[in-house]
């Protein structure tokens, strides 16, 4: 179960989500295995606890088990050279993570990939410039300023329409209902991974068809802090 899923350093916590059954694709594990979660976090002693853990400002980075599932469930979308937009990026763990999987590095095989974008938007300005000194400590400075990683302090709430359509949209805070908008600039095909609700939430994944049809699915329940605007994220409302 995911509570049994804490490790004492990043590759151990990797290992025993996979143990778990919640990691299940050598490529998500490979690519969390590239982001040291201690460079994302407050308190780095924590960074391989099964939690999730305040970052400041009335957010929080999401347990690594929501962070295994949200990418298990995305992953048919995550290819290289995929858009991808990250809804209440904080930290920037999970834009680095994204990272990996969309602008993989060249190698014998296959020694010019395509290249994709990530894009994280956060409402707090802080968290935005915490997280891009995060990246950077991660090793992530150059796909920031080649622009393969763009943080961006903005209302996630009506996504980011310069760089859409996106392939993937990861929400990281839960909606009180699914944002149309979000849903508009869905790519075709594409999905999105979002916890919805208020007093009992659930995550949904919304897939659009190559045709613009789209299906909505409850996957399961879940608790997240508010989708909100900033005043009432950082006085807990």
């Amino acid at each position: 179960m995911a509570w049994r899923c804490s490790g004492r350093s990043n590759n151990e916590l990797i290992r025993n989500l996979a143990r778990q059954g919640i990691i299940t694709s050598d490529m998500i594990a490979d690519a969390m295995a590239k982001v040291d979660r201690a460079n994302y976090v407050v308190r780095p002693g924590d960074a391989y606890q099964d939690s999730p853990q305040s970052i400041g400002h009335g957010a929080t980075i999401s347990a690594p088990h929501m962070h295994a599932h949200a990418l298990e469930n995305l992953l048919p979308y995550i290819r290289p050279g995929a858009t991808v937009l990250d809804v209440g990026s904080g930290s920037g763990y999970l834009a680095a993570v994204l990272h990996h999987l969309v602008s993989p590095v060249p190698s014998p095989d296959n020694p010019n990939p395509p290249q994709g974008k990530v894009i994280g938007i956060d409402h707090i300005p802080e968290l935005v410039e915490w997280s891009k000194h995060n990246l950077e400590r991660d090793g992530l400075g150059a796909a920031l300023q080649d622009g393969r990683i763009e943080m961006i302090s903005g209302d996630g709430r009506q996504g980011y329409p310069p760089a859409a359509p996106y392939d993937v949209i990861h929400v990281g805070a839960a909606a009180p209902t699914l944002p149309q908008a979000l849903i508009d600039q869905l790519n075709t095909p594409g999905k999105m991974f979002i916890p919805v609700g208020i007093h009992s939430q659930s995550i949904w994944e919304v897939e659009k068809t190559v045709t613009g049809h789209v299906r909505k699915r409850e996957l399961m329940g879940v608790m997240y802090v508010p989708l909100t605007d900033p005043d009432r994220q950082r006085n807990g409302i």
